[in-house]
């Protein structure tokens, strides 16, 4: 996947909605023994499984779990390593983090899942919904899968994660502050960057490396789902490229956002969400 500088999220936490039935803090145990929490809202048939970004959790959507769950089964996941989950893993990759929500998936039984994940939640999904198969009706990236295809070398990357090994917190802290446009909220830039800069450098840097070294198209290649992706406007996409190895792909954009576009702009983001999900629903007729 064509590496860009977006990987991170922060989202303020917020009061569930009273009449939301919500099961606080379950856990499950991953395929290599890891315990995964989670969180889930509401009763539907059709779920909604949220995946947060690097060195972030499950609370950074809780703006979503509030507003989807009255009409859909609505889950949050803490990956390994990250939230309240446990974080004995020595590796961090795409494919365990995978298994991580395949494991919630599975526990909770739900059959009629659509996957949403962020930055680095983009290729998590991509692994879990190859194990999961027919459970999954689509994929919603949040500005991820600008391009499924990375020209970059191994030197180039290795030369980017430098920095992050020598001195993370200062590192992460600049990488951050430019995910975000001229004139964005500087009490939530600084949140942010205070926010993913706290987190373990170990889990933060081997998850970031897997990332970078991280190939998408042997598991797209095995997938036959519809991905949307809602993007800023800050980066590239490549639409046509994608399409030659996502036939049912598309992209709907914000303007005047970065990285973080659905704490910039909750509820145009949350209104272009529910368009995707109701695409999906639309096309596979399936009932909420």
């Amino acid at each position: 996947m064509k590496l860009r500088l977006a990987l991170f999220t922060f989202l303020p936490v917020i009061l569930l909605a009273a009449s939301t039935t919500v099961s606080v803090n379950p856990k499950v145990k991953s395929s290599d023994g890891t315990e995964i929490v989670y969180t889930a809202a509401g009763n539907a048939e059709t779920a909604l499984v949220f995946i947060h970004g690097w060195s972030c959790d499950k609370s950074y959507w809780n703006t979503q779990v509030e507003k989807f769950s009255p009409n859909y089964k609505v889950v949050a996941i803490d990956l390994a390593g990250h939230g309240e989950s446990g974080a004995e893993r020595k590796d961090y990759s795409m494919q365990l983090f995978g298994s991580d929500v395949a494991a919630v998936v599975n526990e909770l039984k739900l059959n009629k899942v659509i996957l949403i994940g962020h930055s680095m939640g983009g290729s998590v999904i991509l692994e879990a919904a190859k194990l999961l198969d027919k459970k999954v009706i689509g994929l919603i990236g949040v500005d991820t899968y600008q391009s499924f295809t990375d020209d970059w070398t191994a030197e180039q990357k290795e030369k980017f994660l430098e920095p992050f090994t020598k001195d993370f917190k200062s590192t992460t802290v600049e990488f951050v502050k430019q995910m975000f446009p001229k004139g964005a909220d500087s009490v939530l830039v600084k949140k942010v960057a205070e926010d993913m800069s706290s987190a373990p450098p170990a889990v933060a840097i081997s998850a970031m490396r897997n990332l970078f070294f991280y190939d998408p198209l042997p598991t797209l290649s095995k997938l036959e789902l519809p991905i949307i992706s809602i993007n800023c406007d800050m980066y590239p996409l490549s639409l046509e490229e994608n399409r030659k190895h996502v036939k049912s792909f598309s992209f709907k954009h914000m303007s005047g956002v970065g990285h973080f576009l659905m704490l910039e702009k909750a509820d145009e983001f949350n209104k272009l969400l529910n368009e995707a999900v109701l695409e999906f629903i639309n096309d596979n007729g399936a009932n909420k």
